[in-house]
C-alpha cells in the first residue's frame, strides 16, 4: 500500500470560515469521528489521517488552518459543537477586518497576520511525512479572502513550490452582490493569484440559491444550506485520498485530466442527484439518470451554461454502488453522439472517470436525500469566458469612473495594480477564445 497523502487544508476569511464548519462536519461524520475528536470504534478504515493528524492523547484534528482578519466567525467555532475538535491554535484571528477591502487584506492588516499564519502552516506541515497538497477554501468579493489569500498563496509558492494548490472560490453572481466593490476584489486577486494556483474551482451564489430553491425546495437557504452543498462536492473530489477505492484517482490527476493549459485552470462543478430529503426515493435513481443529470446546466454550481462552450476537459467521479460500468459509458458515447458535450477538436481522449465504492454521507435533518450512487462532473469548459466577461464589465463601469478608488489607494495599492490586473482577465478571455476556436 502506498504511502497516505497528507493535504494541508486551509480557510480563509468569513465565507471560507462557514465552509469549514459545513466541510468538517462532513468529513467527522464520513469518518466516525466525534466532536470532541473521538474515533467510533467501527469506523477504523479508509485514509482519513490525510485530513485528520492524532494528537498525543490519541484524539483527531483537523489538519487545517482556519483565519480571518475578524474575530466574530471563528469565535462561533470556539463555543460551537465541534469546539473541542480544533486544536486552539490553529484557529487565526486578527483584531478588524479587512472592511471588504482587496488593499487592506494584501498591504495593511494582512501583513500583520501573514508571519503566524506561516508559522502555524509550517508546524502543520513539519509533522507530515508526505505532504501532498494545500486545499484553499474562500470567497474572493471580500477583502480576506482576495487580498490575504493572494498575499498567503504568494509566500506559500515560495515556500512550498512542488506542492499541489487547489483553490475553491465564491465568485460574484450575476444578479446578486453583498458587497458593491466585489468586481475590484475578484479582478485584483484573480490576477494576483493566476500563477500560484494549480486549480481554481468556481461557485457563485446564485447559482447554488436556484439549486436549494428549484431542486431542495428551501425556501429561504442560509449559508448553511449552500456551504453543505459545496462541502459535498468538496468530499466527492477528495473521496480517494480519505477512502481506499478500485478505480481511484488522487489530485494529481485533477492537474493533469482537467487543465490542458496552466492558465485556464477553472473548471466547473456539478452534482448529481440533487433531491430533497423528504422525497427519500432514491431506490430507484440509476446510473444513466445520475449521469444525464451532471450535465444538466441546472445542476452546476456557477452561472453559466456549458452547453455553449466547448468542453476542454471532463472529469466523472462516482461514488456508491456503480453496477454498471458499462451503462455509463453507453451513456457517455450518447451524450458525445447527439452533441450535448461538444469537445474541442486538438484534445481527444476527453473523459476520466474515478469510481469509489463508499456511498456519499448527507448530514442528518440537512437537505439532501441520501443516495446509493452519486457523481460529481468536474468539467473544464469555455462557457466559464462568460462569468469573467461579466465580471469584468462590471469592474470597467466603476473603473472609468475611479469610484471608490480612494480607499484602496489609501492602503497602499497603486492605481497600475488595477490596470494590470484588468488586462490580465482580458488574456485570459482571448485564451478561452482561442482554446474555443
Amino acid at each position: 500500500m502506498s504511502a497516505i497523502r497528507e493535504v494541508v487544508t486551509i480557510f480563509v476569511g468569513q465565507a471560507g470560515t462557514q465552509i469549514s464548519n459545513a466541510c468538517w462536519e462532513l468529513f467527522c461524520l464520513e469518518h466516525g469521528i466525534e466532536p470532541n475528536g473521538n474515533l467510533k470504534k467501527k469506523y477504523s478504515t479508509g485514509n482519513f489521517t490525510s485530513f485528520f493528524s492524532q494528537t498525543q492523547e490519541g484524539l483527531f484534528t483537523p489538519r487545517t488552518i482556519v483565519v480571518d482578519l475578524e474575530p466574530t466567525v471563528i469565535d462561533e467555532i470556539k463555543t460551537g459543537a465541534y469546539k473541542e475538535l480544533f486544536q486552539l491554535d490553529s484557529l487565526i484571528t486578527g483584531n478588524e477586518d479587512a472592511a471588504d477591502n482587496f488593499a487592506r487584506g494584501y498591504y495593511s492588516l494582512g501583513q500583520e497576520a501573514i508571519d503566524i499564519t506561516l508559522d502555524r502552516i509550517r508546524k502543520i506541515c513539519e509533522n507530515c511525512s508526505n505532504l501532498n497538497a494545500f486545499i484553499i477554501s474562500r470567497s474572493v468579493g471580500g477583502g480576506t479572502g482576495s487580498g490575504f489569500t493572494t498575499l498567503l498563496l504568494e509566500q506559500l509558492s515560495e515556500d512550498y513550490a512542488k506542492k499541489l494548490k487547489l483553490d475553491f472560490a465564491v465568485y460574484p453572481a450575476p444578479n446578486i452582490s453583498t458587497v458593491i466593490v466585489e468586481p475590484y476584489n475578484s479582478v485584483l486577486t484573480t490576477h494576483g493569484t493566476m500563477d500560484y494556483i494549480d486549480c481554481c474551482f468556481i461557485v457563485d451564489n446564485e447559482a447554488l440559491y436556484d439549486i436549494c430553491a428549484r431542486k431542495l425546495d428551501v425556501d429561504a437557504p442560509t449559508y448553511t444550506n449552500l456551504n453543505r452543498l459545496q462541502a459535498q462536492i468538496i468530499s466527492n473530489i477528495t473521496a480517494s485520498m480519505r477512502f481506499d477505492g478500485v478505480t481511484n484517482w488522487n489530485l494529481e490527476d485533477i492537474k493533469t485530466n482537467l487543465i490542458p493549459f496552466p492558465r485556464l485552470h477553472f473548471p466547473l462543478m456539478a452534482f448529481a442527484p440533487i433531491i430533497p430529503s423528504y422525497k427519500a426515493a432514491y431506490s430507484n435513481i440509476s446510473e444513466q439518470q445520475i449521469t444525464l443529470d451532471c450535465f444538466d446546466p441546472a445542476n452546476h454550481m456557477v452561472r453559466c451554461d456549458p452547453r455553449i462552450g466547448m468542453y476542454m476537459s471532463c472529469c466523472l467521479l462516482y461514488r456508491g454502488n456503480i453496477k454498471n460500468i458499462n451503462e455509463i459509458k453507453n451513456i457517455i458515447n450518447f451524450l458525445k453522439d447527439k452533441k450535448f458535450v461538444r469537445f474541442v477538436n486538438f484534445i481527444k481522449t476527453n473523459f476520466k472517470l474515478g469510481f469509489n465504492y463508499l456511498p456519499t454521507v448527507t448530514v442528518p435533518g440537512g437537505d439532501l436525500t441520501p443516495s446509493k450512487v452519486t457523481v460529481a462532473n468536474l468539467s473544464n469548459n469555455t462557457a466559464i469566458r462568460h462569468a469573467w466577461t461579466r465580471l469584468a464589465s462590471k469592474f470597467d463601469l466603476m473603473y472609468q469612473k475611479k469610484a471608490f478608488f480612494h480607499h484602496y489607494l489609501a492602503e497602499g495599492i497603486e492605481e497600475s495594480n488595477f490596470a494590470d490586473a484588468r488586462a490580465n482577465i482580458s488574456a485570459l478571455l482571448e485564451d478561452y477564445i482561442e482554446a474555443e476556436t
